[in-house]
């Protein structure tokens, strides 16, 4: 009695073909994300390049492939899924405290597994060709302890100190009548004067966070957005044998006995 024949595999050129087809736009669409320039242009392209690992995995998902092949295809189906989730988070919101979306790729699992999930399949003779997102390391970027990162017309004898025990550098800002007045960057653990401060009455913002972006007015990571609830008032007045002024200080961290309350404040709203 002749023994039934083994159901027909699929034909391994016909799996080929379509990882060829499924991911060629992928690939595409990930240099174009390498050449984008930062902001704009680079968040289309991620938007863009994530469509199209959605549209490579559903493809790959509904295609027939070899037996050898099956455990890998599904391998590289669930990555190529993860990649598209990961480009989009990479996108952020462009904002205050946006790490740039090459740094927050570095640290996806996706790429990795479609490493994984490639080489597999190219040891059984399928090539899967993409040509994944350069990332870049976190930076670490600080400006000195007492440096003035604005800094108004000051003519007065008010000074202030700032003391900062938080577990990030501190920039903080002082405005009048809506206006800056001056920004004071005190480093994690330090504190910093800035001296002749004009009389009047400010509102005193500070923000702390890691890796300072000049361009932005901005930390990158772990910010805060913060505002103490009371005015500083400095007043300089002539007393009997010379001059009388304001000397404040203030510390960012809770304390023992403080009496300063803070409240949180919309990154928008922070002043540059």
């Amino acid at each position: 009695m002749p023994s039934p024949s083994a159901t027909p595999t699929v034909d391994p050129a016909a799996y080929r073909r379509a990882l060829t087809g499924a991911l060629g736009p992928l690939d595409g669409a990930l240099r174009a994300v390498d050449d984008a320039h930062d902001g704009g242009p680079l968040g289309k392209a991620l938007d863009r390049a994530a469509a199209r690992a959605d549209t490579a995995a559903d493809a790959l998902q509904s295609a027939a492939a070899p037996d050898d092949a099956l455990a890998g295809n599904g391998r590289l189906v669930t990555a190529l899924r993860a990649l598209g989730q990961d480009l989009r988070s990479a996108r952020g919101s462009g904002g205050r405290c946006a790490t740039s979306p090459r740094v927050e790729l570095r640290a996806a699992r996706s790429p990795q597994s479609i490493k994984e999930a490639g080489r597999a399949l190219a040891a059984l003779g399928y090539d899967v060709t993409l040509r994944l997102p350069r990332t870049e390391r976190a930076e670490h970027r600080r400006l000195e302890n007492g440096a003035l990162v604005r800094d108004g017309s000051r003519s007065g004898l008010g000074r202030l100190t700032v003391k900062n025990g938080t577990a990030g550098d501190a920039v903080v800002t002082l405005t009048r009548g809506g206006r800056t007045a001056f920004s004071l960057y005190v480093r994690k653990g330090s504190e910093a004067t800035v001296g002749s401060v004009n009389s009047g009455s400010y509102a005193v913002y500070f923000t702390t966070g890691e890796d300072w972006n000049g361009a932005k007015s901005s930390f990158t990571r772990g910010c805060s957005f913060e505002k103490f609830d009371d005015s500083a008032t400095f007043r300089t007045v002539r007393v009997t044998g010379g001059t009388r002024y304001t000397v404040l200080t203030f510390t960012l961290n809770k304390v023992i006995g403080g009496n300063a309350r803070t409240s949180t404040v919309p990154p928008d709203e922070f002043p540059s």
